[in-house]
């Protein structure tokens, strides 16, 4: 996206940070909407956080709380401490979040340990593919970008796997004032082999969310529609308005295609009628509410910070 090449890289990362939890708040009041969703709420286009569904106007979901606490986890423990982070997150979980996804809420209320408690849902269940894993993934992907394609991927991986290392290059590649989506290819390359071919059909240039053989709550066509969305528009807000109107799990597909539409214009692309109502409570620690400028602060020094070693158990040629 050369068009967009002066663009600096603080703004890029402010984007990236802010860009998705905008893409949240925007898009919770829709959640599990149909398509055209958006259109016909605001047919002029000129959509406002209207709230609704339970969420005030502006208010960011589950989706930006659990990034915050990646986000904190990482700088006060430089670099990916998991138990720290699941620490975190279960104690936001028994503060009573508003909304918590099915799989996150099993996995963090059922006292098994950090490092079994995912495995031994997943034994029980079968489920362990929700797009839970890219709505908290823009804090850790802009931590991690200046360490490299290589690192960035394999932090993605350690933390949920193969879409989220997509994902973090991605992003790594935008905030170098790359284009994203010709970055996919050189992602798909580092992708296991085993599920290469799954990502590169809703990662295609041709993929329409309509293609989808799953719903969106699920990783595959959350991060496809993000790349769709982004591809089809030209603006920031034109991508966070296409990605609401594909309906359905609204506030993660949107906060997925904010992070990456926001490394790509910069902060400031995003509308000042959204960063400015735009507040992020997090449940469990306190009367604790994060508004623009403390987002802000947070994207700074995550761009800031010596990204912290990897996990040598993860670390591939």
């Amino acid at each position: 996206m050369n068009r967009l090449s002066v663009v600096d890289r603080q703004d890029r990362v402010a984007g990236a940070v802010v860009g998705s939890a905008v893409g949240d708040a925007l898009g919770a009041p829709f959640e599990f909407g149909p398509a055209g969703v958006y259109a016909a709420r605001f047919p002029d286009s000129v959509g406002t956080m209207c709230g609704g569904g339970g969420w005030d106007p502006g208010e960011a979901t589950d989706d930006t709380q659990m990034a915050v606490l990646v986000a904190e986890s990482l700088l006060e423990r430089d670099g990916l401490d998991l138990p720290d982070m699941f620490g975190r997150f279960r104690r936001w979980a028994q503060g009573g979040p508003k909304d918590i996804g099915l799989q996150t809420e099993d996995v963090l209320t059922s006292g098994d340990p950090w490092d079994l408690a995912a495995a031994l849902h997943f034994q029980v269940n079968g489920r362990a593919a929700g797009n839970g894993s890219l709505m908290r993934a823009a804090a850790p992907a802009v931590y991690f970008a200046r360490a490299g394609r290589v690192a960035t991927m394999d932090a993605g991986r350690r933390i949920a796997w193969e879409g989220t290392a997509v994902f973090h290059e991605l992003i790594r590649v935008a905030l170098d004032g790359g284009d994203p989506l010709a970055a996919v290819p050189g992602a798909l390359n580092r992708v296991h082999e085993d599920h290469r071919e799954r990502w590169a059909t809703v990662l295609a240039p041709g993929w329409h969310p309509d293609a989808a053989t799953e719903f969106n709550g699920a990783v595959w066509p959350c991060l496809g529609t993000a790349l769709w969305a982004l591809r089809t528009t030209r603006t920031y807000e034109n991508a966070l308005a296409a990605a609401v109107d594909v309906g359905g799990d609204t506030d993660t597909v949107a906060a997925v295609t904010g992070g990456l539409a926001g490394a790509v214009y910069g902060f400031e692309a995003i509308p000042s009628r959204w960063t400015e109502p735009l507040h992020v409570p997090l449940p469990g620690y306190g009367d604790r509410v994060l508004r623009t400028p403390d987002l802000l602060a947070l994207a700074r020094r995550l761009d800031s910070a010596p990204p912290g070693a990897i996990p040598t158990d993860i670390r591939k040629s």
